[in-house]
């Protein structure tokens, strides 16, 4: 299944996307589980499902504004420099523990939106991830079970101001100005992405092709993130572990390539959709 949540005239929603368009749960589902994160957090997807397949609304996409899968995630957790080639261009070693930081939610918006370079920087970077969002709650998860505390996949792009990121050895600076990342278009659920590792990843500037590796590139694996991150802290339902970025970045280019206001930024992952967002200035 996929999951969309979207807004339509100014008040939120989510549903099924299918073929047709989007398929709403419904007024009566809603007001019980407002959002596509109360669902996973009562374990009544299967429930949302039915309620959205009885309703006989469908809108088209055109007609609604998407937002991100988890529109305001308890947490937001990003690994950095977790695929090997990526490692190399940026000069570092393998490393015997992931990197993590954390982005918060309204630095992000949906597919389609509209991503925005910061007036006091000209180095606004582009990084096309996975996402991972938590289905149940996780503590101290075994890598072998991980995959069962995992609701869905989705993409996100963790953009990134370079020089503010270098401010420091912490990179949450660089990596929470107003809209400078995206986080869609749906949730894809777990039953559907039964080995991560299987998806390719790429990253299009302009209709550039910039970023394009196998998952399976990753140094730390979609199992081993879970496991390590739920041993420092709890997860819960509708969390999000964005996993890494590929090579290609802006930053590591020679010269660097960096975002501008007019340009068209597309991640794709097969199975999971394309995430498209312009860039527009701060």
């Amino acid at each position: 299944m996929k999951w969309l949540s979207f807004r339509s005239d100014g008040v939120a929603g989510y549903g099924l996307l299918t073929d047709e368009g989007v398929r709403p749960v419904g007024p009566l589902f809603a007001a019980r589980y407002p959002d596509l994160r109360a669902a996973l957090a009562a374990d009544v997807l299967a429930e949302a499902a039915a309620a959205a397949r009885s309703n006989p609304w469908v809108r088209p996409l055109t007609s609604v504004e998407p937002e991100p899968p988890i529109p305001l995630p308890g947490k937001i957790l990003c690994v950095g420099i977790n695929y090997l080639a990526h490692m190399r261009e940026m000069g570092h070693e393998r490393p015997a523990y992931p990197t993590l930081f954390v982005r918060f939610p309204d630095t992000l918006v949906g597919d389609r939106g509209h991503i925005q370079a910061p007036r006091v920087s000209g180095q606004y970077d582009y990084e096309g991830e996975l996402a991972v969002i938590i289905g149940r709650r996780a503590h101290e998860v075994a890598a072998a079970d991980a995959l069962s505390y995992i609701a869905g996949y989705s993409i996100l792009m963790d953009g990134s101001v370079r020089d503010y990121q270098r401010h420091t050895s912490q990179f949450t600076s660089g990596k929470n100005f107003p809209r400078s990342g995206a986080f869609g278009p749906c949730m894809v659920t777990a039953d559907e992405i039964p080995d991560p590792s299987s998806l390719r990843i790429e990253t299009r500037l302009n209709a550039k092709v910039m970023q394009q590796a196998p998952i399976a590139d990753m140094c730390f694996d979609v199992p081993a993130l879970v496991s390590y991150i739920s041993t420092v802290m709890l997860l819960e339902p509708g969390d999000v572990i964005s996993t890494g970025t590929p090579s290609g970045v802006g930053f590591a280019r020679k010269p660097p390539v960096f975002l501008r206001p007019g340009d068209s930024l597309d991640v794709e992952i097969p199975g999971i959709g394309v995430l498209h967002n312009t860039v527009v200035g701060g």
